[in-house]
């Protein structure tokens, strides 16, 4: 039993390898851009549209919705970004029902890097927000103490997204690797239906920390203004 998708490998020559991480996570873009591709290319003003165009306007007002409930008064800036989080952390959970399939999720590196694209997304849409100048004095405040502080906050809390779901996804693996071990009939179909729910709720909270994030960083304006009005 494997620990990680890191350690199988496809394909090596000399330090270059392509392990289960690499070819799964290229499977699941490939399967969110094929798939985004095939379903807006005819897309449809009228009363009536296809089922997948209904789908995918069911998953953008919903996620645009969550993005607006958190507090981004334009969802629609935050969507591609926030969206693509969420599909492609939803899509290796649902991966995991497939026979042979090795969530990219269940490795650290791939967990890190999502968490790492937030935290190189929270300054890009603050300054974008805010601007350059005004973004970098919130580090300073209510003090020019706090600079390392809140510089240490910013790190902390992505290693703790990148932990968090790193550690949800491969306990669900290891558990039903287990169990499909030891009992290789019932058990197995109860917790790959379990693991499925799992993932959808681990890809639904990234995607609200993420969207809280960014929110922080972009709210500091506002409230700037409110306190000196």
């Amino acid at each position: 039993m494997h620990l990680s998708p890191d350690q199988i490998i496809y394909w090596q020559m000399g330090f270059l390898k392509i392990n289960a991480t690499i070819a799964f996570t290229w499977l699941v873009i490939l399967i969110l851009v094929v798939t985004s591709v095939l379903v807006t290319r005819k897309l449809s003003t009228d009363l009536k549209r296809s089922r997948w165009q209904n789908l995918l306007e069911v998953v953008v007002i919903t996620i645009n919705k969550q993005i607006e409930e958190v507090g981004l008064r334009q969802p629609h800036k935050y969507l591609g970004f926030l969206g693509s989080l969420f599909l492609f952390i939803a899509l290796s959970a649902i991966g995991t029902v497939i026979p042979g399939f090795e969530p990219p999720t269940g490795s650290l590196s791939t967990t890190a890097a999502l968490a790492l694209c937030v935290l190189v997304a929270v300054p890009i849409f603050g300054i974008q927000e805010q601007g350059l100048k005004s973004y970098l004095s919130s580090y300073t405040k209510p003090t020019i103490i706090m600079l390392p502080f809140n510089i240490i906050s910013e790190v902390s809390r992505t290693l703790a997204l990148a932990v968090r779901l790193f550690g949800n996804m491969m306990s669900g693996a290891m558990i039903l690797a287990i169990l499909l071990t030891i009992t290789p009939f019932l058990f197995p179909i109860v917790m790959t239906l379990l693991g499925l729910l799992t993932g959808i709720v681990q890809a639904y909270i990234f995607f609200v920390l993420a969207t809280v994030y960014i929110a922080a960083a972009t709210r500091t304006q506002d409230n700037t203004l409110s306190e000196s009005s």
